[in-house]
């Protein structure tokens, strides 16, 4: 039997993987920071839709909204007022309101008056946050600060 340091083939593919070792251990890294903070194009601001097959088709329902006399945006939960702080909901922070925002949710009484299908659908837009709609109960907390009524919040929900 020879002795393995002998070799020159496994002397050779040993200082190969050790190589690629120091490699992989050493190598430079790219630093990426992810934000929510930037700069806010045309293209980003929140409307009916997202794409030209959205803006399409809320196009369509407009016009045959008017043909059938049908208020086709009324189940829509438009802002009446200045925007309300969301994060006072209880399991809303500032990465879930900001995706609110992004969507036109600005207001309590925008989220209380969505209806069960609403939820759902935008509940499967929200990604991580996904089931915190219902978990967290923020449609009802939502209703309770709409109509400001603060005491029934923190009786059922605790305090602000």
């Amino acid at each position: 039997m020879s002795d393995l340091t002998d070799s020159p083939l496994l002397i050779a593919l040993a200082v190969i993987a050790a190589l690629v070792l120091l490699f992989l251990l050493f190598r430079p890294r790219q630093r990426v920071r992810l934000s929510d903070e930037g700069p806010v194009r045309p293209h980003m601001i929140a409307g009916e839709g997202k794409g030209v097959a959205d803006e399409a088709a809320a196009a369509a329902s407009d016009v045959t909204g008017d043909i059938l006399s049908a208020q086709v945006h009324a189940e829509l939960p438009g802002a009446s007022g200045p925007p309300d702080d969301l994060q006072l909901l209880k399991g809303v922070g500032p990465k879930l309101a900001a995706m609110l925002n992004a969507r036109g949710i600005v207001r309590f009484d925008q989220i209380a008056r969505l209806s069960p299908g609403q939820v759902e659908a935008l509940d499967a837009e929200l990604g991580a946050f996904r089931g915190r709609l219902a978990r967290d109960k923020i449609v009802e907390q939502s209703d309770y600060l709409a109509r400001g009524d603060r005491d029934g919040f923190e009786a059922k929900f605790g305090r602000i």
